[in-house]
């Protein structure tokens, strides 16, 4: 992971991150949103040291289709442009509502994008690379690209993963577009930007084999970024696309009334019932010191 490789850990990023590991060593009970048959040797490692319990995927009903938004960003919606599209023709991609890309790898997948000739969504938002670099994007790249594209600030995702037209999801490989991806069946092409995402590419790409390395930071370079679209969209796609059913029916089996994700939360309920007033004797011997 990013913030375990870097010499310079006095960042606030580092600060929120440390101080979330020491508050997860005191738990006394661990839930997660994963799927026991996805992570077996992780989980079975972290049980050895306390209780932990994978519940995932922790999604609402219908949360496709939801029309409560997601984020406080605006959301544009795109759905009359998709309708428009043949089926798995798109290339959706997005960054996430967090994270920051270099100018340099913006303009190198920007290049990349153009070369590959793929109709896409892209979602970029306004501070994308920097709140003082609100138009990052190559100088005439949304004219070269005019006919087979379209650029929006915000999206709703779930409803865009799951329209018919959505072929692949180029992504910075953050655990909840991993799984909604994995969910509406889209295979994925992978650029991680910091903290968990190198270790979820690994997942998708090494393990359950439902995705493609799109390069490195502060490396990529645009044809790559071209042969893994062209890859992702093609026939190496439909492959991709097959496996993703797999994993999908993993996420599905395990959400079932005997599934590991509805057996382990009914085993947290129950074990925080039996240590309940244990726990809270703990907690009131704490704040009376």
């Amino acid at each position: 992971m990013s913030y375990l490789q870097e010499r310079d850990v006095s960042s606030l990023e580092h600060q929120i991150i440390f101080r979330a590991f020491d508050e997860a060593k005191g738990a006394d009970l661990v839930l997660c949103n994963t799927v026991q048959e996805l992570e077996p040797e992780t989980i079975s490692a972290l049980q050895l040291e306390k209780p932990f319990y994978a519940i995932g995927p922790i999604f609402p009903a219908g949360f496709t289709k939801s029309a409560v938004a997601t984020s406080l960003w605006a959301e544009s919606d795109c759905s009359r442009w998709l309708d428009s599209k043949p089926p798995g023709s798109i290339l959706y991609i997005s960054f996430g509502s967090y994270a920051h890309i270099s100018r340099r790898d913006l303009k190198e997948i920007a290049h990349g994008v153009l070369r590959s000739k793929a109709r896409f969504l892209w979602v970029l938002r306004p501070d994308v690379v920097s709140s003082d670099d609100p138009d990052p994007l190559p100088e005439s790249f949304i004219e070269d690209s005019k006919g087979r594209g379209m650029v929006v600030p915000w999206c709703c995702q779930t409803a865009v993963l799951s329209h018919r037209s959505i072929g692949a999801f180029l992504t910075h490989c953050g655990w909840n577009s991993i799984l909604e991806s994995v969910w509406c069946g889209v295979p994925l092409l992978c650029f991680p930007l910091l903290t968990d995402q190198f270790t979820n590419r690994k997942l998708v790409v090494q393990d359950w084999r439902i995705g493609l390395d799109s390069g490195e930071k502060n490396k990529v370079g645009r044809k790559e970024v071209a042969e893994g679209i062209e890859s992702v969209m093609g026939e190496v796609g439909d492959e991709l696309r097959e496996k993703v059913k797999d994993v999908r029916r993993t996420l599905e089996r395990a959400l079932g009334p005997q599934g590991s994700s509805q057996t382990n939360l009914d085993r947290f309920i129950a074990d925080l019932m039996q240590h309940g007033p244990q726990l809270d004797g703990v907690r009131e011997s704490t704040l009376r010191h």
